[in-house]
């Protein structure tokens, strides 16, 4: 159920804020609902949980034990600013 809020915002901020939601194909009110959205969501994500993307991401490079990550970076960095 959609309910109304009244905001006091700065007339110059409203006018751009306009014009960038019309860019994009969508009203102001739907902007600041999914920005809105975005911010509850944050919060309630754990700073030490996995989200999904990094979970899908997992194990996709197999290295070989004996291979030393460090090493292989700063050769890559050498060879990348020579």
């Amino acid at each position: 159920m959609d309910t109304k809020l009244t905001l006091s915002i700065d007339k110059d901020i409203i006018e751009e804020a306009k014009k960038y939601a019309r860019k994009r194909n969508t009203s102001l009110s739907n902007l600041i609902e999914n920005y809105l959205v975005s911010v509850t969501q944050k919060s309630k994500v754990e700073k030490n949980e996995i989200t999904p993307l990094v979970k899908s991401l997992s194990g996709v490079l197999k290295l070989d034990d004996r291979s030393d990550s460090k090493k292989m970076y700063g050769d890559f960095l050498a060879d990348k600013y020579r």
